[in-house]
């Protein structure tokens, strides 16, 4: 029983954690993107109850503190837009596809360690097992791009089911992308896991413990003989690296690759016929899969929850791992949402066949080369 009790919490916080990621990212991409484009964002929603006299006797203060209540605003919003749904539509399926592109990216956050999964004693006696991920599965990576290709459910039944060109349209696109660049994700990370021997995501995270950061071998912070052997697989393990990146951004309809959604071309792509929350799930589940992609690139390439510090690393069996290896593992993620949405705002968008060419004729061969390029190191350096 403690042990049900212990996971429903674990899913309880990390799920309010990624709703509350989702809301704030929606914010920091309009602080970044006003900062790029040298103007104002939102900074003038504060603190709830601002200005509010209580009893007569104490008025609340009006802190702004940066706009941080900007996201609170806008649920209430959505929550309170007229829900409207055209009388054209398949209504079963256009009331599901919201959901089908949100609830995917939430269960995949269940299998992605975030802290040390080695047992840890609580006070009181209680032994915690996996205490750093939910669902501790031995085909971590298998699982997740499994829940995660089904979002794409969502998208193309919300184009379908519009019955209008421009959803259509956004939804066609939008399954040949990211069916396309799924290929090339998944074969991106064969090389990594020739390396390591296993599927199991906490195992990636031990390993790159002990043999340094895929990417960045130098930080190991034991040093064993054999760590050699990381600089020698360092081009392949780079190469893989940035396929999953591209891969990613194509993944999450992200520009340079948010075809599906084109404004210029669709109005609003798929999404063209929502309103209220309905729009709002689509939303936050773009933003849900970019957090999810970001998780995914720290464990796989940035060593997940360590730091090459020997000190550091001692807190795995402590009760502290808990509370630092998260924050560590969160910096890490908002590094790479803070990218996403930097070239976001930087980089114009492709055209479609330019998008389909680079993923069939560029990215997909390259796997496949270094797939071929890790077998012949391996089988080299024994």
């Amino acid at each position: 029983m403690p042990d049900v009790f212990v996971s429903l919490i674990k899913i309880f916080v990390l799920v309010n954690i990624i709703l509350g990621l989702v809301s704030y990212t929606v914010m920091a991409e309009r602080r970044i993107s006003a900062a790029i484009q040298d103007r104002i964002g939102p900074n003038r929603v504060g603190v709830p109850l601002g200005g509010v006299s209580i009893l007569g006797l104490f008025t609340m203060p009006k802190w702004t503190w940066w706009g941080l209540g900007q996201p609170l605003a806008d649920a209430l919003k959505f929550m309170l837009k007229e829900e409207f749904t055209p009388a054209h539509v398949n209504k079963l399926y256009f009331w599901m596809a919201p959901a089908m592109a949100m609830v995917p990216a939430l269960l995949t956050i269940c299998v992605i360690p975030f802290s040390s999964t080695h047992p840890i004693t609580l006070p009181g006696g209680y032994i915690m097992k996996s205490p750093g991920v939910i669902a501790d599965v031995g085909i971590g990576v298998l699982l997740v791009f499994a829940i995660s290709s089904l979002s794409v459910y969502g998208i193309v039944l919300a184009g379908w089911s519009s019955n209008s060109k421009y959803p259509f349209l956004g939804g066609i696109r939008s399954s040949a992308q990211m069916i396309s660049y799924e290929v090339s994700m998944g074969l991106s990370v064969i090389p990594l896991f020739l390396v390591m021997g296993t599927l199991h995501l906490s195992s990636v995270v031990d390993y790159q413990v002990a043999n340094g950061w895929t990417v960045f071998p130098l930080f190991a912070p034991h040093w064993p003989w054999h760590v050699w052997k990381s600089y020698i697989l360092w081009i392949p393990m780079l190469v893989s690296f940035v396929i999953f990146l591209v891969s990613a951004f194509a993944e999450t309809n992200r520009l340079p690759f948010d075809l599906p959604e084109s404004e210029t071309e669709l109005v609003g792509g798929y999404h063209t016929e929502y309103s209220a929350m309905k729009f709002a799930l689509f939303f936050l589940g773009e933003y849900a899969a970019m957090i999810v992609a970001s998780c995914l690139m720290v464990t796989l390439f940035l060593g997940g929850w360590s730091l090459p510090i020997p000190s550091y690393m001692a807190l795995q069996d402590s009760a502290w791992s808990l509370l630092i290896y998260p924050v560590v593992f969160l910096i890490k993620m908002c590094a790479f949402i803070v990218f996403f949405i930097w070239i976001r705002w930087t980089l114009p968008r492709f055209r479609y066949d330019q998008l389909m060419g680079l993923g069939w004729k560029c990215i997909l061969p390259i796997s496949l080369g270094n797939i071929v390029l890790t077998c012949i190191l391996l089988a080299l350096i024994g």
